[in-house]
């Protein structure tokens, strides 16, 4: 897959978590958190609803990209997209789903220009959000 002329690696993968798809969505929603899930990603600062600055490091290299999220429906779908970098371009799209037992099911697709083991990295963040959200919830109801 190519775009603008940069070769894209895409993958998708799934996990469970145990927490009510509300609490899901809404932590992530916290962009600015994405660090503690998504390694790449070093910092993110928000410019408004919609634009966040990232900066990232892969492969040894320092990134700063623009992101811009697309399509939020509630509870169920959030998208975006890095804009206007001639060096990485990704898109994402995260789907909740709720479970009979209050847990949630996330799908994540991921597409981007950092083609190395792309599947690798999205079970791998999903994971690590896994742990993130349950560690959460384990402390709220403490």
């Amino acid at each position: 897959m190519e775009r603008d002329g940069l070769k894209m690696g895409g993958a998708e993968g799934s996990i469970v978590v145990n927490a009510p798809v509300a609490a899901v969505y809404k932590r992530w929603l916290e962009f600015e958190d994405y660090p503690k899930f998504i390694e790449v990603i070093k910092r993110v600062r928000r410019l408004d609803a919609n634009h966040f600055v990232a900066s990232l490091a892969f492969n040894r290299k320092q990134y700063e990209t623009m992101l811009e999220v697309l399509l939020r429906v509630p509870e169920r779908r959030l998208a975006w997209r890095t804009m206007a970098d001639h060096n990485h371009r990704a898109t994402g799209v995260v789907s909740f789903v709720s479970r009979p037992d209050q847990s949630t099911c996330i799908t994540l697709k991921l597409t981007s220009s950092f083609r190395g083991a792309v599947s690798r990295r999205v079970d791998r963040y999903l994971q690590n959000f896994k742990r993130l959200i349950e560690n959460r919830e384990i402390e709220n109801a403490k």
